[in-house]
């Protein structure tokens, strides 16, 4: 007997029922079994809402892909000697204490199959059985995607590949008779696959809430073939006995979309990368205006609205700022979906190097602020109504008990019970008697931290709490540039930190004690503060007993003693430290550093010297165990080059940064080279806001959908140029026809602010370029902290040429979401409103756009070259 939704019309159930009639030949040699699952826990009502089967309410689930199973992360586990199962059982803990309620994999058939599309009884297929079993003690839901296409390589070659998506690519898989068998194979065992944990079918798990066919497909014209895969994969898994929710990506091949919207699926799937993917580096600038809105299309289409829809991957890619989850939460929820699944949660062995997928970094150990804003995102995906809209960006950084700034680099959720912030913050929290939970990283008025990392309370009762404190961590490199498993990119440091704790019915002076394993702290607060090394504490006012409390004791998903966090990272001592662009002569300069490894003990020292001129010693100050600062007097700053080192005195023995050499720079038979420098510079100087010559790692360049691309070329006396070129292919079809061929884009700020002092006496922009002949228009726009354009056009011949462009030449206009958001059916141009003229002092971000022009004849293409930008 099938148990039958209530949507279920008559005409699904025949076709379901004959497609199963057929298929109990085509899988007669299979392992299909045909034993009645029991009631599914979701279905689709009438509108077109994904609901739960017993309270009838809506789903509204937030979480994360995490693939150690498989591909490289399965490979990296056994290179960093990392026990599978310990990983995945830490790994999920994390994800329960971040609140995660939904997990999605695409599951690397490649590994688990042999070509005819017969499933392979592996380790990579145990487990994802323990990683099921692990993610259902959580209670954490399950969204899975059988056939991925991909190979199992990057970011390495593939290796010992055995599946059909090793011999069928994504253009054949969908075409090849073989290869749609294999697949129709595949998914009636994998959905009668017994979990050897749980001990469930796959296809009957009622914490696998539903499943998506394919991992992003790629479909081309006539339709006709695409809509008879699709029958076909989805009469394959209901052949099985499976009657949950079947959900089909639409995102990725919109030219065959009328295919998949008449199709007999029950959703459709989406993702969203706003800020492009692999640029190299952290992108920076105020990243709020891509995520501003998420416009679906087909959202008139009735074959749309009357099906969910689930976002199955997400990520702010190559973005560290902790801002952009619970906005992207919010439009989200906006667009009316169910479903959101960040790809891709970074293993807690691997996440010291990053090397997974450079260009996403999430971890709580590791990106502490980062993976609180997961937290506080998925409170708003839960607490925020589908089809609830909102007043566009900057009017909406408060919304919904939620305060997303930019200018502070904070997200913070702030309500009656939960108070949660991703750094420091000066507000109050609603109803502190009322709190029930904390969590942060810095400071807040409940919570005075001097460590970097995370931190959680946990109401257990009246005057008592859980308290549990992640090690401090320490960026070492940028995570989004090229990564290796033999350089760290975060490090690890278990430093002992003071935390003040300011809670109604604790008092001043309460009590602390150990609970996780191998935890014996105790100890008495004073004046409300207490030295803690990382690990889980009970935390009870003075006089309350606690004997009840034990590391066994229950609370929600967890109990109270876990506590999962890396070791301290091997190195010794560091000094991390960017020098500033510029130095204004005849003023006093403060020069910071983070530090780690350093113990409170230890001296820092500046070594900072005039080129060939004065040379001064001067103390650093320590304002925390991780940073260090000194300043240099204006008396040593006249005009010329400022060259420095930083010294960490260590036991009577000297290191000196950059470069970590043993000795001082002071001794007469130091020898390394390496040093920092800064140009100091009269007031009235110029300041660069791009030069080709030094620049290509802090910008982002290129073409847009296809429209052009970039390179670096040199100029005939010798001189590095960037060059943006119309490229020979038309635009993709989603183009908008304004939209520019090709970009640069620099970000800026933290040259202006070395030169804060001067910025009203800054009157034009320079540029020094050239444009090609047949090349199209021309753009500089400016953007501000607060996500105001402003744009003037820019006039350039065929000889390299310096053009001035007046400050007061520049317009309010829209910029251009660069690099370019995909999927690429989102919005191209953001404008907010600001002051009529620039207000230079907020300007942060520099865009270059050559526009289009109509295709030149022969090879040649129009081009824009770009040799510096400055302000004068």
């Amino acid at each position: 007997m099938f148990h039958l939704l209530p949507t279920t019309s008559s005409k699904t159930l025949a076709r379901s029922f004959w497609g199963f009639l057929l298929l109990l030949g085509l899988f007669s040699h299979s392992s299909v079994a045909q034993t009645t699952p029991p009631a599914a826990d979701v279905y689709v009502d009438p509108a077109g809402v994904l609901r739960w089967q017993g309270s009838r309410q809506e789903v509204a689930l937030f979480g994360v892909n995490y693939t150690t199973p498989f591909a490289y992360s399965y490979r990296a586990h056994s290179q960093v000697g990392s026990n599978l199962e310990q990983a995945i059982r830490q790994d999920v803990y994390h994800l329960s204490r971040l609140g995660i309620d939904a997990f999605r994999l695409h599951v690397w058939d490649v590994e688990i199959t042999d070509t005819a599309g017969n499933l392979l009884q592996n380790e990579h297929l145990r487990l994802l059985d323990f990683l099921i079993q692990q993610l259902k003690q959580r209670h954490i839901k399950i969204l899975l995607t059988p056939i991925a296409y991909w190979g199992n390589g990057y970011p390495e070659p593939d290796v010992n590949m055995t599946g059909f998506s090793s011999i069928y690519s994504k253009d054949q898989a969908y075409r090849n008779p073989r290869a749609i068998r294999a697949q129709e194979n595949y998914l009636a065992q994998f959905l009668n696959h017994r979990n050897a944990y749980t001990g469930l079918l796959n296809r009957e798990d009622p914490d696998i809430i539903a499943y998506e066919v394919c991992n992003e497909p790629r479909y081309v014209q006539p339709e006709a073939e695409v809509a008879s895969f699709v029958r076909r994969m989805v009469t394959a898994m209901r052949s099985t006995g499976y009657r949950k929710p079947i959900f089909y990506n639409i995102a990725e091949s919109p030219v065959v979309a009328n295919a998949i919207l008449d199709s007999p699926v029950d959703g459709f799937t989406f993702q969203w990368y706003p800020s492009g993917l692999v640029n190299g580096h952290s992108l920076r600038g105020n990243p709020l205006p891509f995520v501003d809105q998420y416009p679906t299309p087909y959202r008139q289409d009735p074959r749309f609205t009357r099906k969910p829809h689930l976002v199955y991957e997400f990520e702010s890619g190559d973005i560290l700022q902790p801002l952009m989850y619970p906005v992207m939460a919010r439009s989200f929820r906006s667009a009316g979906f169910q479903w959101a699944t960040q790809f891709a949660y970074d293993p807690l062995a691997l996440a010291f190097a990053n090397t997974e997928y450079q260009t996403h970094y999430l971890n709580l150990a590791y990106t502490p602020a980062k993976a609180l804003s997961l937290l506080i995102a998925g409170r708003v995906f839960r607490q925020t109504s589908r089809g609830q809209q909102f007043p566009a960006y900057p009017q909406d950084s408060s919304f919904n008990n939620v305060r997303v700034s930019y200018r502070n680099g904070l997200s913070e959720l702030n309500t009656t019970e939960e108070f949660l912030y991703t750094g420091s913050t000066t507000t109050t929290p609603r109803k502190p008697a009322s709190l029930q939970r904390i969590a942060g990283t810095g400071s807040s008025a409940v919570a005075t931290y001097e460590g970097t990392g995370a931190y959680f309370l946990d109401r257990l009762a009246a005057g008592v709490w859980r308290l549990e404190v992640m090690p401090d961590v320490v960026a070492l490199h940028d995570p989004f540039a090229t990564t290796s498993l033999r350089q760290p990119v975060t490090r690890i440091v278990w430093n002992t930190q003071p935390l003040r704790l300011a809670l109604p019915g604790l008092g001043t002076d309460y009590t602390v004690r150990g609970l996780n394993e191998g935890n014996t702290f105790q100890a008495q607060a004073t004046n409300g503060t207490v030295r803690l090394q990382p690990g889980v504490y009970l935390v009870a006012a003075r006089g309350k007993k606690t004997s009840s409390f034990t590391a066994q004791t229950k609370l929600g998903s967890i109990q109270l003693g876990e506590f999962v966090a890396p070791p301290a990272t091997t190195l010794p001592a560091q000094v991390v430290h960017t020098s500033p662009g510029q130095v204004v002569a005849g003023q006093p300069t403060t020069l910071r550093a983070t530090v780690a490894g350093a113990t409170a003990t230890d001296s820092l020292l500046l070594i900072a010297q005039h080129f060939y001129g004065q040379t001064r010693t001067i103390p650093m100050r320590r304002p925390t165990l991780t940073t260090a600062e000194a300043t240099v007097p204006a008396d040593l700053l006249y005009p010329g080059l400022l060259r420095y080192w930083i010294v960490v005195q260590h036991e009577g023995k000297h290191t000196t940064f950059p470069g970590a050499f043993p000795g001082n720079p002071r001794q007469w038979d130091y020898s390394p080279q390496d040093h920092w420098e800064a140009p100091i510079v009269a007031a009235g100087a110029a300041l660069p806001l791009f030069r080709a010559q030094a620049d290509q790692r802090r910008v982002e360049a290129g073409g847009i959908n296809g429209g052009g691309w970039s390179d670096y070329v040199t100029t005939p006396v010798g001189q590095l140029a960037l060059r943006l070129l119309q490229a020979p292919p038309a635009p993709a079809p989603t183009t908008p026809a304004v939209a520019p061929v090709a970009f640069l884009r620099a970000y800026f700020a933290d040259r202006l602010a070395d030169r804060s002092a001067h910025v009203g006496a800054f009157r034009e922009v320079v540029l020094r370029g050239r444009r090609g002949a047949g090349a199209g228009p021309v753009e500089v726009v400016f953007t501000t902290r607060d996500a105001a354009a402003y744009v003037a056009t820019v006039e350039l011949g065929n000889e390299m040429q310096e053009v001035r462009i007046p400050l007061t030449a520049f317009r309010p206009g829209a910029q251009l979401l660069l690099p370019r958001p995909y999927p690429s059916f989102l919005p191209l141009t953001f404008q907010a409103s600001g002051p009529a003229t620039l207000p230079l002092a907020q300007a942060e971000v520099l865009q270059v756009l050559l526009h289009a022009a109509p295709a030149a004849a022969g090879t040649s293409r129009p081009f824009l070259d770009i040799e510096s930008i400055e302000l004068r």
